[in-house]
């Protein structure tokens, strides 16, 4: 960890300074000046999985509130996924999306495009075409890709363009009509489970799907031990294969439902200590690349009815940085781990710019204050949802400025 100066000119870091050069630059009064003493100066955060809900869902949220919560949490850019209403699978989805980001977005927006039709797990959309427009990758999260021959196809395909497959790995048979995990919890509560099993049988199943095809796989919110072993020797092999994971399954366990709380309901379902524990490993010996919020905003609507009824998913962008941190002050990981896995290694997974801190590059930066101390109050988020299972929870670590092209991203006369 180096103490030193940013010179930003133009939206690019022109130079390091020392600090009798950048005492010169202050008393000159030629630049504004932004104050990081005590904080940490990170490369701007990439969370590579969230869910904007425009266009079709507007009432959970916008291109323009997702990306103030983004900017908050302190992420420069976000991959959002396809299943909005209509799903992007077409160009004009994808450019769509990509307009409402340049009209009012807070941070940049790489949509991830369908890998079938209308999600529908029949036919493949045109790679090509999505690719031009636009698109980083293909998935149909929300929904696996069940036939393992159009899995293959869109292996193959998405190989002629360098784009990774996201895998949403669930067998349907299995989960069919759980909304919990299946164990203890579930045998207490009544409610239906899902064993990892269904989870890991598509985690396998695509991973030797990518060996056959020499595609890249990325396995989205690996939640079980099983998955994290599997994946850690296909990387082995080397197999092209890259993982991430959420928050909340490396800090919730199933005991979070056990009192209904639908604001912990989720798919995949947090699991047990045991899958907890190998998470957080995984993250530690690098076998789970990246870490992501899997942002599912939901409103009263979708949440507050019965358990069995209501909607998968969490807010999570602007709680994630005090939870990974968390993993920082444990021992988990140290601290360029935890950047690494927010910031360098989804740029990479996504082939985007970012990730770094360079001579030349473009000013992407996040201001962290590792020593704040807060409780997470979901009525303040940015977001236009607030279903989170940590509202009331003392976290300490946050994003304080976020800075986007060279410019602090300003929300409300607030720098974020």
């Amino acid at each position: 960890m180096e103490k030193v100066d940013l010179l930003i000119e133009e939206g690019k870091i022109k130079a390091f300074l020392s600090i009798e050069d950048a005492g010169s630059l202050k008393d000159s009064g030629s630049a504004e000046i932004v104050d990081a003493g005590g904080l940490w100066v990170a490369p701007g955060l990439i969370d590579m999985h969230v869910h904007l809900r425009e266009p079709g869902e507007e009432y959970k949220e916008t291109i323009r509130t997702g990306t103030m919560a983004a900017a908050a949490g302190g992420f420069v850019a976000v991959a959002c996924m396809p299943n909005t209403h209509p799903v992007n699978d077409s160009r004009s989805v994808t450019e769509y999306i990509l307009q409402r980001a340049a009209e009012g977005g807070f941070a940049r927006v790489y949509p991830v495009a369908a890998v079938s039709v209308g999600s529908r797990g029949e036919q493949l959309s045109e790679f090509g075409d999505l690719s031009r427009a636009g698109a980083v990758a293909f998935s149909d999260d929300g929904r696996p890709v069940s036939s393992s021959r159009l899995m293959r196809s869109a292996l193959e395909y998405a190989r002629a363009y360098d784009k990774p497959i996201i895998s949403h790995a669930e067998d349907l048979g299995l989960s069919e009509g759980g909304c919990i995990h299946e164990g203890e919890v579930s045998a207490m509560t009544g409610l239906k489970g899902i064993p990892s099993e269904a989870e890991e049988i598509m985690v396998y199943r695509d991973i030797e799907l990518t060996r056959f095809t020499g595609g890249k796989l990325h396995v989205a919110h690996v939640s079980t031990a099983g998955s994290v072993q599997l994946i850690r020797q296909a990387k082995a092999r080397g197999i092209r294969v890259t993982a991430e994971t959420a928050p909340h399954y490396f800090t919730l366990t199933h005991e979070a439902v056990a009192e209904f709380d639908t604001n912990a309901k989720m798919n995949p379902p947090l699991r047990t200590a045991e899958d907890v524990e190998a998470i957080r490993f995984g993250l530690k010996d690098g076998t789970i690349d990246a870490i992501a919020t899997d942002h599912a905003p939901h409103s009263v609507i979708e949440k507050d009815i019965e358990f069995e009824l209501a909607a998968n998913g969490i807010v999570g962008l602007e709680t994630c940085v005090g939870l990974a941190l968390q993993l920082v002050r444990e021992g988990v990981l140290n601290l360029f781990q935890a950047l690494r896995a927010l910031s360098s290694n989804p740029a990479r997974i996504l082939g985007v710019a970012g990730g770094a801190i360079e001579l030349g590059g473009v000013a992407n930066l996040t201001l962290l204050d590792s020593n704040a101390r807060y409780t997470v109050d979901p009525e303040t988020f940015f977001s236009l949802s607030r279903n989170t299972p940590f509202g009331g929870r003392d976290l300490q670590g946050r994003a304080v400025m976020t800075i986007l092209e060279g410019k602090p991203v300003r929300i409300k006369g607030v720098a974020r």
